[in-house]
């Protein structure tokens, strides 16, 4: 008997920043003067108290883990000031996001975000037979700030998750508080999902103060990116506990593993890992703004508070495509908008912020480009 496969009408799939070693054999260059820009990762690596942490619960690997994660779910509590049943927690940020998709999205119905977006957004509504709504608001190229008024007016009856990035990516643009609880206030039907990935280099504590006030908002955060944990594959959302059990229903029952959650716990505590890092961002996003005044073919989009930029594209005669591969020949690897980001057109990159040597290749690259 023969079998018909049936998949997704549309096979589209994340595009991840290509890995350094890649591009070391690719390009015969060695693998210490490769810049990694394409992926926001730590540039001093994993949190040292949650690698030890790692270590020093290996041997529990023949034990199932809280189904829950309860550990590390009460250690969020007691860190964000929350009670441990308004905490999810997730294989990463990622897995948080398609949980949501399940549980508040009938099939047919909406998912609003803005354009664009995290691909993930859009790739696992499709994926789950979710409407994505990609709402483009940005009428400035040099800010990219999402118009509040023209999104809210775009949520629609059948709207049931309306996304809010913040800092947004691949911008790196910041919503204020009032603005975010305007989208909150105005989302009645639907669950606003404040996706809170790089609110360390913001400069701000974020908002996740918020998820105690309304019964419609769930704030996403991710061990990835400060504390340098990106492999391990641990996030949280913090909810009211009517969301979060949703959550629970729909999710796999034990996606948390032992190692997970103690590198969790202990990054946490981490405080002077998270200091060095966003110290660095912060004092070289500056740095790199700095040199492209150097550029003439090339300009930064201004305001990020994130821990990368986007680049434009002025020069008429090349793409961002053309630019991507000519940068990895010289052995910087970037995103390339057109392929990463549905909605941002073939004008732009986006490049992470790293170590100052790093910042100087990417500028260095640029200005050798033919």
């Amino acid at each position: 008997m023969r079998y018909a496969h049936v998949g997704l009408e549309t096979a589209e799939y994340y595009v991840p920043g290509l890995p350094a070693d890649y591009v070391s054999q690719r390009y015969g260059i060695p693998l210490a003067e490769i810049s990694k820009l394409g992926s926001a990762e730590n540039p001093y690596g994993s949190s040292p108290a949650a690698l030890e942490a790692v270590r020093d619960n290996l041997e529990t690997l023949h034990l199932y883990p809280s189904w829950t994660a309860d550990p590390l779910r009460e250690k969020i509590a007691d860190t964000y000031g929350c009670d441990p049943s308004e905490v999810i927690c997730g294989a990463g940020e990622t897995e948080i996001l398609s949980l949501i998709t399940r549980a508040f999205c009938p099939p047919g119905d909406k998912i609003q975000m803005p354009g664009p977006c995290f691909p993930i957004y859009h790739l696992f509504a499709e994926a789950e037979g979710r409407i994505p709504v990609l709402v483009h608001t940005a009428t400035d190229r040099q800010s990219m700030a999402l118009n509040v008024d023209a999104y809210i007016n775009a949520i629609e009856p059948d709207t049931r998750i309306v996304y809010v990035t913040n800092p947004h990516s691949p911008s790196g643009t910041w919503l204020e508080e009032a603005e975010v609880r305007r989208i909150v206030e105005a989302s009645a039907d639907a669950l606003v999902v404040l996706d809170e990935a790089y609110v360390h280099y913001s400069d701000t504590p974020g908002y996740i103060h918020l998820a105690a006030e309304y019964d419609n908002l769930a704030v996403l955060r991710t061990f990835s990116k400060v504390y340098g944990l990106a492999g391990l594959r641990v996030g949280f959302g913090v909810a009211r506990r009517a969301v979060v059990d949703a959550l629970l229903a729909v999710k796999p029952t034990w996606n948390m593993g032992q190692l997970q959650i103690s590198g969790g716990i202990a990054a946490l505590d981490d405080h002077a890992h998270v200091a060095r890092t966003v110290e660095t961002i912060v004092k070289n996003r500056m740095y790199v703004q700095n040199r492209f005044e150097e550029l003439d073919r090339f300009q930064i989009v201004q305001n990020s508070r994130a821990n990368f930029f986007l680049v434009e594209i002025l020069d008429p005669d090349t793409d961002s495509t053309k630019v991507f591969e000519g940068l990895l020949e010289r052995g910087v690897v970037v995103k390339d908008g057109s392929v990463s980001f549905r909605g941002l057109d073939d004008r732009f990159l986006r490049c992470d912020v790293n170590l100052k040597q790093h910042m100087d290749r990417l500028v260095d690259a640029l200005a050798d480009l033919p």
